[in-house]
């Protein structure tokens, strides 16, 4: 109810230029919103005409290279050069990697160095918190996650919310906790082993384009609240959004020396890492990326690395309503934010009752309900449409499948880029066995960061051939059991390892809030985000200290050498 009637306030601010949205502007600029005074730019009026303009903040100022240069982003619905943000080149790392290499291994602060500093951060989250609880403040923020990562209004303001959330969690004594130690009694008099959370020092925060606030506010406080000092690193396309989240955080109280952010291409970002050897890094992003960054630093990193993520539907239809629930969620799952997130749903396994229940007209009903209008589906930014196309072709070669729905470029995106894409949320079932096939396994099982789902059917003397087909999975982040089966769940969930599996008749894979960890699993270089125990395994180490203070007898002799 909360939530709902937030919303309610957030859309009764809304023009009617969103409500029947059109492409080249999402809401009125006529004065019926208002600029925080820290922000720099106006997501309501950047545009080809008056772009926004992003800066780089290194040594605690805001600046640009030194050549002063900047390049365009593109607006992903109309292709304006609606943001000009800085053009650092492997010439300009040298800053970076000096402010890396001036932070010491034992951090900013840790249990013995400026232990102050723990309550000061449980403060500043709070008034961060505070100020986003204001109107104006929430309504910036959504929109500025609309304006560079377009989606439906709920998803944009749903991000603010989580990060608000979190940030109120983590506030007053909360990032004390997170430093709590140990002791253990010793072997005599005077001894005592102490167990801390120690801070690596100088990091790295690297993260995707798919949510331009939560996850790097989430990480690169966590990595603060835990002593270090981190760089933080943004897709291009979206780092806008969280630049003047670092500006609200400084405004409430953030020493603008406590991290850096960099706008630049990978190459660049890379060669920062490779000279300025941080101690820990922590990247969100793709596979491909994230296993050439853990050679790149020795393996000092740690990663929530993208997953072909998958949902079984177990042999308990339930009732009609649980039918239009699952089906329901799945399309949010599938098809939310165009599919674009590390958490969507890759692959749908439907026991056979679903099928005989009709559960695929329920759910093609709901993928066709999506529409650019209301960016219930939008630009997909990461695969283009010939790309989206190709790779739903090659699947259709394989024997047995054939198109559920979908399949085309989606109507009214012709103004959106062609680097990008925009296509109808698409569904390809093909059969298990041919899943199973090695023949055809890579390509069914290949993550299209997209609107586009694999659809298969089994049997119950099939269980034991898709349990195969987890096994065979290199990522595992999230999962969706859907059963109220509890022999059923019993036998998924205890021969799994996704690191985020949503289990029970509402189960799904994606919307994390902030309550539970997210991340996955069955790796050791595997992070986590949100929770009390993801921050301390990503942002801290252990470190014992043995305190053998004596005192040393009276008439203590000493013994041989042994």
């Amino acid at each position: 109810f909360v939530f709902q009637t937030e919303m309610l306030r957030v859309r009764s601010r809304l023009s009617p230029s969103l409500r029947s949205f059109a492409p080249h502007r999402l809401l009125s600029t006529s004065g019926k919103f208002t600029v925080p005074k820290w922000a720099t730019v106006d997501p309501w009026g950047m545009s080809g005409n008056s772009p926004g303009e992003g800066h780089n903040l290194c040594g605690g100022k805001w600046c640009l290279p030194s050549h002063g240069r900047r390049r365009p982003i593109v607006d992903p619905l109309n292709g304006e050069n609606f943001l000009m943000v800085p053009d650092t080149t492997v010439d300009d790392t040298e800053p970076f990697v000096k402010s890396l290499n001036s932070v010491s291994k034992s951090g900013i602060h840790n249990p013995l160095k400026n232990p102050e500093r723990y309550a000061f951060l449980g403060e500043l989250t709070a008034r961060i918190a505070r100020r986003m609880h204001e109107p104006e403040v929430m309504d910036f923020f959504t929109k500025l996650i609309q304006r560079v990562t377009p989606k439906h209004e709920a998803q944009c303001f749903s991000e603010v919310k989580v990060t608000r959330q979190w940030l109120e969690s983590f506030s007053g004594d909360s990032v004390r906790q997170l430093g709590r130690s140990f002791g253990v009694p010793g072997d005599k008099f005077g001894q005592t082993s102490i167990g801390y959370r120690w801070p690596f020092g100088p990091v790295c925060v690297i993260t995707p384009f798919n949510f331009p606030v939560e996850i790097p506010a989430l990480q690169t406080f966590s990595s603060i609240f835990m002593g270090n000092r981190p760089l933080l690193k943004v897709d291009d396309k979206v780092a806008i959004a969280m630049e003047q989240f670092v500006r609200l955080a400084i405004d409430c109280g953030l020493d603008p020396n406590d991290m850096d952010y960099l706008y630049s291409e990978g190459p660049v970002m890379n060669k920062i890492l490779v000279d300025g050897k941080p101690r820990m890094t922590c990247f969100t992003g793709s596979q491909h990326i994230a296993e050439k960054l853990c050679r790149d630093l020795n393996g000092k990193i740690k990663l929530e690395d993208a997953g072909f993520d998958w949902k079984i539907l177990g042999p308990d239809i339930g009732t009609s309503q649980d039918m239009d629930y699952v089906a329901w969620q799945a399309d949010q799952d599938a098809y939310a934010f165009s599919g674009q997130k590390c958490s969507a749903q890759s692959m749908l396994f439907m026991h056979e009752n679903y099928v005989k229940a009709g559960f695929l007209d329920r759910l093609k009903k709901r993928a066709e309900m999506r529409n650019i209008n209301d960016l219930t589906a939008g630009p997909v930014l990461t695969w283009s449409n010939e790309q989206i196309t190709a790779h739903m072709n090659a699947c259709l070669e394989i024997p047995g499948a054939k198109l559920l729905w979908g399949g085309k470029p989606l109507p009214g995106g012709e103004n959106v880029p062609k680097r990008y894409g925009c296509f109808q949320p698409t569904a390809v079932y093909v059969p298990l066995e041919k899943i199973a096939d090695d023949k055809y396994f890579a390509l069914a099982t290949t993550e299209l960061f997209g609107p586009f789902q694999i659809i298969t059917e089994y049997k119950p003397e099939q269980l034991s051939l898709v349990q195969g087909l987890f096994e065979r999975l290199d990522a595992h982040l999230t999962a969706g059991v859907v059963s109220n089966d509890v022999h059923f769940l019993q036998k998924i969930l205890s021969e799994s390892v996704n690191g985020t599996t949503y289990s029970g008749r509402r189960g799904r894979c994606t919307g994390a809030p902030a309550n539970h960890w997210f991340g996955p699993a069955g790796d050791p270089r595997s992070a986590g985000i949100h929770t009390i125990e993801a921050i301390k395994l990503v942002w801290s180490c252990h470190r014992e200290i043995v305190m053998d203070q004596g005192p040393v007898p009276e008439d203590y002799v000493a013994p041989p050498p042994t």
